[in-house]
């Protein structure tokens, strides 16, 4: 008698794990929390931890968040998928911050049939010809053509100039989709200057733009890089714009410029803490993390963060399944889904179709100016 109650013991030890494992549903995250990126993808994934202790069920299940760093490299972001599929058995995945980290980890994805929803990578190639890989952000012909749209119709400004880094294909692409929109508008490009990523020193670079006298410069550069070229700008007495991309929209780059960064403008998702007439989920997600963090502002990367958990959280719902291929189903089809960053829907190459917000320094201080329409 005492074997057998023994043996029924273990077999309720058994069941309960197994039960407890069923009940548990585990969904990836890969970002870059060390290395170069990590500004970008520690932001986003506390965004995303947001989100999930606000949602922590999905279908009366508990979601278990599965957190590996992909360390800022490709191999690394590749092997982080890797190990999320096979050793950890997630049902889908959130990430990552940068478009080439996205691309390697977005093979792993695709050959395994696991979905995966990027937040700030705005490549092309990220979701080209995929059919597990999504995303919450626009991408870079989008954004280019917004900050060139902005600079020639909203501010009037015909002549602009690029300052491009060569070894980043972010910028590169962005510095072509912007020229290509600011000449289709009848703008003229006086001027196109590169440094290479870790540069320090910009002074040959902006003497020879402050020689072409453009009305704006176009900077599509990190912003701890940007803050230096800005810096520098400002000491050799330039009176030019400059206007920058998503990559700068950061907390810190006021800490880093200084007076200098006063008037600077950058393209980002259509959320800002300053922004009036926010949207019910943008004005909850800003309540709820002012709790957490008083005194450290919110930016567009913890937003698309949170985005991610919310859109995924939408598409498990509506396939009213676990299934990978049901929840890619699922996430094709999102339509009009309010987010943080505004009004999300999926189109057919898998990226987001939303508004283009526009941020300005003044005062020392991000002031949300609006939206933009770009113009293609």
């Amino acid at each position: 008698m005492r074997k057998i109650f023994s043996a029924i013991v273990l077999i309720a030890v058994l069941c309960s794990c197994a039960f407890a494992d069923d009940d548990v549903i585990k969904i990836g995250v890969y970002n870059c929390l060390t290395g170069q990126n990590a500004f970008g993808g520690q932001l986003e994934l506390e965004g995303t931890q947001l989100a999930h202790s606000l949602m922590p069920e999905i279908l009366g299940k508990k979601i278990q968040l599965v957190i590996v760093d992909n360390k800022s490299d490709k191999v690394e972001a590749a092997n982080a998928v890797t190990r999320l599929i096979e050793n950890d058995k997630v049902c889908a995945i959130i990430g990552t911050y940068g478009s080439s980290l996205a691309m390697a980890g977005g093979e792993v994805a695709e050959k395994a049939g696991i979905p995966v929803i990027g937040t700030s990578c705005t490549n092309p190639l990220v979701t080209l010809g995929k059919k597990y890989y999504f995303r919450v952000c626009f991408i870079d012909p989008y954004q280019g053509a917004g900050a060139a749209t902005y600079s020639f119709r909203n501010l009037n400004f015909k002549r602009a100039a690029m300052l491009i880094d060569v070894a980043n294909d972010y910028s590169v692409g962005l510095g072509n989709f912007f020229k290509t929109a600011f000449e289709k508008m009848g703008g003229e490009i006086v001027a196109e200057l590169k440094y290479n990523s870790g540069d320090q020193d910009f002074t040959a670079q902006l003497t020879e733009l402050i020689s072409k006298n453009p009305d704006i410069v176009f900077l599509p550069a990190y912003f701890a890089e940007g803050a230096i070229v800005l810096k520098q700008a400002n000491e050799l007495g330039a009176e030019f714009r400059f206007i920058g991309a998503d990559a700068m929209d950061n907390p810190e780059i006021v800490t880093l410029g200084g007076d200098a960064v006063e008037g600077f403008l950058h393209t980002t998702f259509a959320y800002d803490p300053s922004m009036k007439d926010m949207n019910p989920v943008a004005a909850k997600f800003t309540e709820e993390w002012n709790k957490l963090n008083p005194g450290k502002a919110p930016n567009a990367n913890v937003a698309v963060g949170y985005d991610c958990y919310v859109m995924l959280k939408d598409a498990i719902e509506r396939a009213g399944s676990f299934e990978p291929e049901k929840i890619r189903d699922a996430l094709e089809q999102t339509k009009d889904l309010p987010t943080v960053t505004g009004i999300t829907t999926i189109n057919v190459t898998h990226d987001a179709e939303k508004d283009m917000g526009i941020v300005e320094i003044r005062d020392g201080k991000k002031v949300f100016i609006g939206t933009v329409k770009p113009e293609m």
